[in-house]
């Protein structure tokens, strides 16, 4: 028997599945109007099918409740203290099987609950257990540090409930220490694939009685080019133990990695991959070239917290740079800052110190903010997981929030079909800065032009079409071909004027 499964358009309606009852959503173009089927078929076509091979046995039911599922009393009364009263969809799903042994493969969106739908099941089952020196018994793989620290942070509680030791290993910070704490003994391990395998070929650690394996944002780990190091890290441990594979976007990325390690898995998807979250919502702001920067800046310097996003590094840098001129708190999040510096923008930027984050995708997955109800994508995102995950940090387990995307009118038909590809159907605005729709949808405000960092006010953005590569120079310098700054042009310009008119006076 072979069951096909499809993991992209609408949940599943295998017997056992939360999803089951929910009715087939409808799918929308992102400038309005209803797809008809045939484009909603070829939507998900763009966006993957993932068909889950050798899937035998029907799913448990759901749970409830927590107490219903045997867990631990340690873990029933930690979740009480912690005022988690009632399970989310994924976790109601999922837990069952988990506690059961099952592989597992859950789809739920972004603050649905994930992490407790494997960390609960994933504690419960080593409990009572004790790790060998560099010999962990249970291991969740991250794509990304902020992922990994949240993880960990989420577990921490139960696991010292337990007296389950864990360790968070991730690049960026001394190996040697998380080698030390491997040799100490952990039972269980949250990793990025890159470091693990460092700890590995140094001998710190060996994975053949690791019993549970959890792949959490499995899709972005094979998008990051993590495969071949994912692969190498299940080839390891134990081939009869669990392994379940959680994310918000299952497709044809991480096919491989469900035919080849999971086995008889209980599938649950209890969200859309269109991410038809109803307290959110989508909204693309028209803004004409010069004017970007302006309205950027007025969205940042509103009362409240927002997420910015950009593509690149230099890009997040510099409108940062800008911003605290302008008199925004403002702070940079991407790949080159280093963990330490990481960690501590993260956590200014949750206790309020840091208003606005300027990030990379690095932002994408990962971050949890209570409250967060503005993100911005200052750079559309060209890809439909992306533009997901990115408005993931916003409207997290029930809370409503707003994510906006600036579009120039050139970028209409790009963000058009990554917006259709997601199933999603934004309100559209023509705004200018300092206009009243801009304020009411965004919150946007006049910022208060006093450098936070001592330097000078920051000056308006020059009239181009490239704001974030560069105030004040022309677009062929900015693109690197060469290109003369425009003041520069204007100096010499100028100069040899004056020369010109010395020339003709005899001087």
């Amino acid at each position: 028997m072979r069951l096909q499964r499809r993991l992209t358009g609408t949940p599943p309606d295998a017997p056992g599945s939360v999803a089951a009852s929910q009715p087939r959503l409808p799918r929308y173009g992102p400038f309005g109007g209803r797809l008809s089927v045939s484009d909603s078929a070829r939507a998900d076509a763009r966006q993957g099918d993932l068909s889950v091979a050798s899937t035998l046995t029907p799913a448990l039911p759901p749970a409830a409740t927590f107490s219903e599922l045997g867990l631990p009393a340690e873990v029933l009364l930690m979740l009480d203290e912690l005022g988690v009263t009632e399970p989310f969809p994924i976790q109601a799903a999922a837990l069952p099987n988990a506690l059961a042994g099952r592989d597992v493969l859950g789809r739920g969106r972004t603050g649905s609950g994930k992490t407790l739908a494997f960390g609960l099941g994933l504690l419960a089952r080593t409990a009572g257990r004790r790790a060998e020196p560099k010999q962990p018994l249970a291991l969740v793989l991250v794509p990304t540090r902020e992922l990994a620290q949240q993880v960990s942070e989420a577990l921490t509680p139960y696991a010292r409930a337990l007296r389950l030791r864990l360790a968070t290993v991730v690049g960026g910070v001394s190996i040697g220490r998380q080698s030390a704490a491997l040799r100490e003994g952990v039972e269980i391990v949250v990793a990025t694939p890159g470091r693990l395998h460092d700890l590995i070929e140094r001998k710190a650690c060996r994975l053949g009685r690791v019993r549970i394996t959890v792949l959490d944002e499995a899709d972005q780990m094979c998008d990051m080019g993590f495969m071949p190091q994912v692969t190498e890290i299940l080839d390891q441990v134990r081939p009869e133990g669990q392994r379940m594979l959680f994310s918000a976007t299952l497709d044809r990325d991480v096919d491989q990695l469900v035919r080849r390690y999971l086995h008889d898995p209980a599938v649950h998807s209890v969200d859309p991959s269109a991410g038809a979250v109803t307290t959110m919502e989508h909204h693309v702001l028209v803004v004409h070239g010069p004017d970007r920067y302006a309205v950027a800046t007025e969205i940042a310097a509103r009362d409240g917290r927002v997420l910015l996003f950009l593509d690149t590094k230099h890009g997040v840098d510099q409108l940062t740079r800008h911003l605290r001129a302008s008199g925004v708190p403002a702070a940079s999040l991407h790949s080159g800052k280093s963990q330490p510096q990481r960690t501590r923008t993260l956590a200014q930027f949750k206790n309020g110190q840091v208003t606005a984050l300027v990030a990379t995708n690095v932002a994408a997955r990962g971050l949890h903010v209570d409250d967060l109800d503005l993100v911005v994508n200052v750079d559309p995102a060209t890809d439909p997981k992306d533009y997901l995950h990115r408005a993931g940090r916003t409207a997290r387990a029930g809370r409503s929030g707003t994510v906006v995307t600036l579009v120039l009118s050139g970028q209409r038909r790009e963000t058009s079909q990554a917006m259709a590809d997601a199933g999603i159907a934004p309100m559209i605005t023509k705004v200018r800065s300092g206009e009243a729709d801009l304020s009411r949808i965004t919150g946007a405000r006049a910022p208060s032009g006093v450098s936070l960092d001592g330097g000078p006010a920051a000056a308006r953005p020059k009239n181009h079409n490239a704001p974030f590569r560069g105030l004040g120079t022309s677009k062929d310098e900015a693109r690197g071909s060469g290109g003369k700054s425009r003041k520069g042009g204007e100096a010499r310009k100028l100069a040899e004027a004056r020369k010109a008119a010395r020339v003709r006076r005899g001087g």
